[in-house]
């Protein structure tokens, strides 16, 4: 009888762990925005770090 909850208590955690670790890797960690030469060019946000790399400003996540 405890065995059934605690099977299910157990496949629950299993998949929200599952299910956190695929949502945590599938975040593309480079995103793209405008034009620059020069990372001067690129402007800089809260918890983003911008640089200019072949004509793009990439972020890249501290």
């Amino acid at each position: 009888m405890v065995k059934t909850p605690k099977s299910v208590y157990v496949l629950i955690l299993f998949l929200s762990i599952f299910f956190s670790i695929t949502v945590s890797n599938s975040f593309n960690s480079k995103i793209v925005f405008t034009d620059c030469k020069t990372d001067k060019d690129c402007q800089n946000h809260r918890g983003f770090n911008f640089r200019c790399r072949k004509g793009n400003c990439v972020a890249k996540i501290r």
